[in-house]
């Protein structure tokens, strides 16, 4: 997808209701954790933000993913986009992802342009409300990975996530005891399941709402 046709539809997009739950089940890991999609949350909930940030390439439109360090703690490991919890010092949950964003691989947070933000997602194992915003470059950065926080930056090309062969889905143990028959998107040979990957399947249904 050209990377100016992609923020156009974007701009659009974002501006209409947004599939929200219905695309989050695509990629909710089974059996469904209800907590997910109660109208009311915890009073103790958490508040995250994630950067969707899309950037042209010589080969097109891309956004970058993470891969977190193993550590002990729920999301050890795991394929994310690059954000993190709300800081009081924060003004709102878009600051918290530009914020994040810039600590974690390297962006500078005031040349990122604001296009909006997906449907909240709330993850019941960590109590956290994550709340993608999605943004754009005018021209490709340079990535510095934080050490401590990002073992790898990989780069993803939005037309991938159009080829229906990236989604699968496997048996997952999670502790010592947790089964989840989990669908998920295999990008650059990692597994991208779980929070992540109901966040793409509702940037899929925006870009392209015949995918299932």
């Amino acid at each position: 997808m050209e990377f100016d046709i992609l923020i156009r539809r974007l701009e659009q997009e974002l501006q209409s209701p947004l599939p929200g739950k219905r695309a989050h089940l695509l990629m909710s890991p089974i059996p469904i954790d209800i907590r997910r999609f109660e109208p009311v949350l915890p009073a103790d909930h958490r508040k995250s933000g994630v950067l969707i940030l899309f950037y042209p390439d010589e080969r097109g439109a891309f956004f970058p993913l993470i891969k977190r360090p193993e550590y002990v703690g729920f999301h050890s490991g795991q394929v994310a986009f690059p954000g993190g919890k709300m800081e009081l010092s924060d003004a709102d949950i878009i600051q918290t992802a530009l914020r994040e964003a810039e600590e974690e691989v390297g962006v500078d947070r005031d040349q990122v342009r604001v296009l909006g933000r997906l449907s909240d997602l709330y993850i019941p194992t960590s109590n956290f409300l994550v709340s993608p915003v999605v943004g754009f470059l005018e021209k490709r950065p340079e990535f510095i990975p934080e050490a401590n926080e990002v073992s790898r930056i990989i780069p993803t090309a939005v037309p991938l996530l159009f080829n229906p062969e990236i989604k699968k889905r496997k048996m997952l143990t999670i502790g010592k005891s947790m089964n989840l028959d989990a669908p998920y998107f295999e990008i650059d040979g990692e597994i991208v399941w779980g929070a992540t990957a109901m966040i793409l399947s509702e940037l899929i249904q925006i870009l392209y709402p015949r995918m299932k």
